[in-house]
């Protein structure tokens, strides 16, 4: 039987890679005082920015419901495919737990905690299309990406530290001493968590080129099949010179894949944050 390739929005994946990888999206919901609708759909990154410039508050993001899973599971049940499900790690959201629950009623469904966001859990779905494309059993595609977890790096740099500060995630204090210092704090993911890295110091250009080195420079244990660079309102310019120090680290890379952040991050991080996510090597 046929396997189809679904996952929650916290993908990141742009439409394009949507399309060619002919993956199933599922939103989770986003709630910007009293609207709500879906992530990606029927609300934008710009909608949050607007939001917050307007009112001050962080917009909300919900779960996908075991409702939802159930009707979508079923849906493509019915016709004929076994399920593999990607979710944001399960330390960010519910939306596995109720993944699961959905895929229990309706059989034939195998979630994956991707233990990760964004395109660190792109780099995975994208993986698993390949897989499902080679015929691979639904089974085997799970468990492959299971193993791949442990081997996805993925990490931002965010430009202002406002959006942490209204999420509770720093003081007042700290925020208005970060933002005198022009300190770019990086943000890594791992094992499910996001945690505090390295705090870089100046203007963003100048953070990024560093940030950037810092990850890729003398690296000889990165995949060369795609490198994402996913980022929040950043300005052309930035991502272009991203482009370019991967390309110079990198030169065996088959492709550097650009997207836009989605709510999940947006909310967490604000505009002007920028990350590069890749696979190291099996060791």
């Amino acid at each position: 039987m046929s396997v189809k390739i679904i996952s929650d929005s916290t993908c990141d994946l742009s439409k394009e890679l949507v399309d060619r990888y002919n993956i199933e999206i599922v939103p989770l919901t986003v709630t910007l005082g009293t609207k709500s609708g879906h992530d990606g759909t029927e609300i934008t990154p710009e909608d949050i920015y607007e939001y917050v410039e307007r009112t001050g508050q962080l917009s909300k993001t919900s779960a996908v419901s075991v409702a939802e899973y159930t009707n979508v599971f079923r849906e493509w049940r019915e016709k004929g495919y076994y399920i593999v499900h990607f979710c944001i790690s399960e330390k960010f959201s519910s939306t596995y737990q109720n993944a699961c629950l959905a895929a229990k009623e309706v059989g034939g469904v195998y979630p994956v905690d991707s233990r990760n966001l964004s395109t660190g859990q792109g780099l995975m779905v994208i993986r698993a299309a390949e897989l499902a494309m080679q015929d691979v059993p639904a089974a085997k595609i799970a468990e492959e990406c299971i193993a791949m977890s442990d081997r996805i790096e993925a990490s931002f740099v965010v430009n202002s530290i406002d959006y942490l500060r209204k999420g509770g995630r720093c003081s007042a204090l700290a925020a208005l001493g970060s933002n005198l210092l022009q300190i770019k704090p990086c943000i890594n993911v791992a094992d499910g968590y996001m945690s505090p890295g390295k705090k870089y110091r100046g203007k963003i250009g100048k953070v990024i080129r560093e940030y950037v080195c810092d990850r890729l420079e003398g690296r000889t244990d990165i995949e060369n099949d795609r490198i994402f660079i996913t980022h929040t309102r950043c300005d052309s310019d930035v991502v272009d010179t991203v482009k370019e120090l991967v390309r110079e680290y990198c030169p065996d890379i088959k492709e550097i894949l650009e997207t836009t952040a989605g709510a999940t991050v947006t909310t967490h991080c604000g505009p002007g944050t920028l990350g590069v996510l890749f696979v190291r090597k099996p060791e």
